[in-house]
C-alpha cells in the first residue's frame, strides 16, 4: 500500500479510446493514477497478428515517447462460426474507420451468411491481453477471457464495441449492454485481464509500496 501523502505510482495509457481509458480506470481503481496517452503521440499501427503484439507495440511506443511505464491492452472477439473472426481486426471488423455500429452490423450480416441461427452456432469469446512497458524494457503481461454467444440483434443501452451483441455464459441471457458496468466488470474479459495485471504489479518490489 502507498503512505498517506505519498504521490501514487503512475502509468501513461496508450489507449485513446475514451471508452476503454474509462473502464480500465474504474477496474485498477485507486491504487495508481493513470496519466492520458499524450496527444503529440502519433497513432501506432496495428500490424502484429496476435493480441499481445499489437498491445506490446502500443506501450512500446507511449514507454518510449515518454520514460514512463506504460500500459495498453488489446482485445480481440472470436466468433467460432465465422472461424475465430474478427480476432486481432475486431475494431477494424468493417474498415478502418468503423463505427462501433458498422462492426456490430458486419458480423451479424455475416453470421447470416454461414446461417448461424442457433445460439450453440453464435458461440463467441472476448480475449484481453494488458500488457505494462516498462522503461528498462521489462514487461507485465495478463490475459483474460469470457465465453458467450453472439445474439440475433442488438441489445442493451450500456457498454461499447460488440456489447450489445454479446451475451457473456452465466449472465441469464443477458448482453453486456443490459448490465451495470459493475456486472460487467465482475465477469469481462476486461475486467479480468487487468484485475491480474494489478495483482501482478503488486508484486514487483519498485511498484505498489
Amino acid at each position: 500500500m502507498t503512505n498517506a501523502g505519498t504521490p501514487l505510482p503512475a502509468l501513461v495509457c496508450a489507449s485513446a479510446n475514451p471508452d476503454k481509458v474509462r473502464e480500465i480506470a474504474a477496474i485498477l481503481g485507486s491504487s495508481l493514477t493513470l496519466l492520458p496517452r499524450p496527444a503529440e503521440v502519433p497513432d501506432v499501427v496495428e500490424d502484429d497478428p496476435t493480441l499481445e503484439g499489437n498491445a506490446r507495440l502500443k506501450a512500446v511506443a507511449i514507454c518510449d515517447a515518454t520514460g514512463l511505464p506504460a500500459v495498453a491492452d488489446d482485445t480481440g472477439l472470436e466468433v467460432d462460426a465465422v472461424d475465430g473472426l474478427p480476432g486481432v481486426r475486431t475494431a477494424r471488423y468493417a474498415g478502418d474507420h468503423a463505427t462501433y455500429t458498422d462492426n456490430v452490423a458486419k458480423l451479424l450480416s455475416e453470421l447470416r451468411r454461414v446461417h448461424a441461427d442457433a445460439l450453440p452456432a453464435r458461440s463467441a469469446r472476448f480475449r484481453t491481453v494488458a500488457l505494462v512497458r516498462w522503461p528498462d524494457g521489462t514487461e507485465t503481461i495478463a490475459e483474460g477471457v469470457v465465453e458467450g454467444v453472439i445474439v440475433t440483434a442488438p441489445r442493451g443501452e450500456g457498454g461499447f464495441g460488440y456489447d450489445p451483441v454479446f451475451a457473456p455464459v452465466g449472465a441469464d441471457g443477458r448482453t453486456f449492454a443490459e448490465m451495470s458496468e459493475a456486472e460487467k466488470q465482475a465477469i469481462s474479459h476486461r475486467g479480468q485481464a487487468f484485475r491480474a495485471l494489478a495483482d501482478l504489479l503488486a508484486e514487483r518490489p519498485d511498484w505498489l509500496s
